[in-house]
């Protein structure tokens, strides 16, 4: 009966009934024995599911100029009826008084390399490279964001646990739901986005997530956390969610610590979000972060303890996004008709630079970075 009900929540949009948190099994779990796994080449493949999911890969950029960019492709599938792909991006400016520059646009005929490892649209391309190192993202999509990016990886990729999966359903044995992140946290980038006010040189840092949600992202999550911190020797990454009360609230947080050629460390449970001042968005009575606090913990792969904190004030907001606002039809159609849901994204790179503090085996170092860090209420 409960999987009758969840497929009728996912074609109708409707919200699920409570299930419990004994229906998600959290990543968390297999990473207590496996914390982590580095990437092969095949665990790039795109999975294009036929039935309702969101896609994506998404590029973050910081450039050396003092620019944050995105580049990011969305593959969307709705009840299995529908399939929609958009390349979205954006570009956040130092000086603070230029405009976000946002492009998104639907793809046509989009397709897949045999591999699904790449993939092509009319005037767009994301592709990897033969030895899996690298992808180029071109597009021409839109004239007010031509995109030609080259992004290398210069530490290993990694999901946390076995597989990556955190999985939705009553019968654990034949799951209704996944959800998946795959991170590449240190690489470098070279290229630009030519705008209409003229190019913004993107050579600096970047980081790759791919991310899979198998069901409904107003299913699987109420909230997000997401954190990118770039220094000169450490890239520090996390995603947190929080799920609806259907699925007992569950905290559920995927990060790790990586330097150049390799892994500090990477896991769940040692890592938390945690917003230490608020205050309430009158527009929509969302508590928005004002100062915040993130911790990672685990062990290297010679089993020595790593901890590291970043905390401060988030100073004045890059950008709040009204979700169903700004996206395509096709993912209102996965929102929409549910009550209490009204997602909005803040945005933030601190002006005044925070610091990250490492401490590993005992040995504590402190560095500044660069900060560019999400809060996304949905329910």
């Amino acid at each position: 009966m409960n999987w009758i009900k969840q497929q009728v929540a996912n074609v109708a949009g409707t919200q699920e009934p409570i299930y419990g948190p004994s229906a998600i099994q959290s990543v968390a779990k297999q990473a207590q024995q496996v914390p982590y796994t580095e990437l092969q080449k095949k665990d790039l493949e795109w999975v294009a599911m036929t039935s309702t999911c969101v896609e994506t890969q998404t590029f973050y950029l910081m450039a050396d100029s003092g620019h944050i960019g995105m580049a990011q492709v969305i593959y969307s599938n709705v009840a299995g009826i529908h399939t929609t792909c958009q390349f979205n991006t954006k570009i956040f400016y130092p000086d603070g008084k230029t405009p976000n520059l946002w492009s998104s646009d639907a793809l046509k005929n989009f397709d897949f390399d045999p591999e699904k490892l790449s993939c092509y649209a009319d005037g767009c391309a994301v592709t990897l490279s033969e030895d899996g190192t690298l992808y180029t993202v071109k597009s021409a999509t839109n004239e007010a964001s031509i995109v030609n990016l080259t992004i290398t990886r210069t530490a290993p990729g990694f999901h946390v646990g076995k597989d990556g999966n955190s999985y939705f359903g009553t019968d654990p044995k034949n799951p209704w739901g996944t959800m998946r992140h795959r991170f590449w946290p240190r690489c470098q980038a070279e290229g630009s986005i030519i705008t209409e006010a003229g190019e913004v040189n993107f050579k600096g840092r970047a980081f790759f997530v791919h991310a899979l949600q198998g069901m409904k992202p107003h299913h699987a999550a109420a909230k997000w956390n997401f954190v990118n911190f770039q220094s000169t020797n450490y890239s520090a990454v996390m995603m947190e969610y929080t799920t609806p009360p259907s699925y007992g609230s569950t905290i559920v947080n995927v990060g790790g610590i990586a330097k150049d050629g390799q892994i500090i460390c990477a896991g769940s449970q040692g890592n938390s979000v945690e917003h230490t001042k608020v205050k309430s968005d009158r527009e929509n009575e969302w508590p928005e972060p004002e100062a915040v606090k993130y911790v990672w913990g685990g062990i290297t792969k010679d089993k020595k303890p790593v901890s590291a904190t970043l905390a401060g004030s988030l100073g004045k907001r890059l950008d709040k996004v009204d979700v169903m606002a700004k996206i395509p039809g096709f993912i209102k159609t996965i929102v929409g008709g549910v009550v209490g849901t009204k997602p909005y994204i803040y945005q933030y790179a601190p002006q005044q630079k925070l610091s990250i503090t490492v401490t590993l085996d005992g040995v504590e170092m402190t560095e500044e970075g660069e900060l560019f860090t999400e809060a996304t209420f949905i329910s």
